[in-house]
């Protein structure tokens, strides 16, 4: 083989094995576009679910507060009761 036979054959190499990296790259970066997509999804259901959440707190303080106005409610009208000679 002559010097042009082994310059063409590494060159085919090289060309072949830039297409081996470049087809990797690729396929790397649609995988990491697709982690990002994934987790930035997951980011926005994590701040809905927290919103939500926060939301559930509210209205379960809310109803604590009224079941401690009906008890004391409760109490003062047995109080009443138990006044004017009645079993509570």
């Amino acid at each position: 083989m002559d010097a042009t036979t082994i310059g063409a054959i590494l060159a085919f190499a090289g060309v072949l094995s830039g297409s081996v990296v470049a087809y990797l790259g690729k396929r790397g970066e649609n995988a990491l576009t697709g982690y990002t997509n994934l987790t930035g999804t997951l980011q926005k259901e994590r701040d809905r679910l927290d919103a939500k959440v926060t939301e559930l707190h509210k209205e379960l303080a809310e109803q604590s507060s009224l079941r401690a106005a009906d008890q004391a409610e409760i109490t003062r009208l047995r109080g009443i009761i138990i006044s004017l000679g009645g079993q509570p």
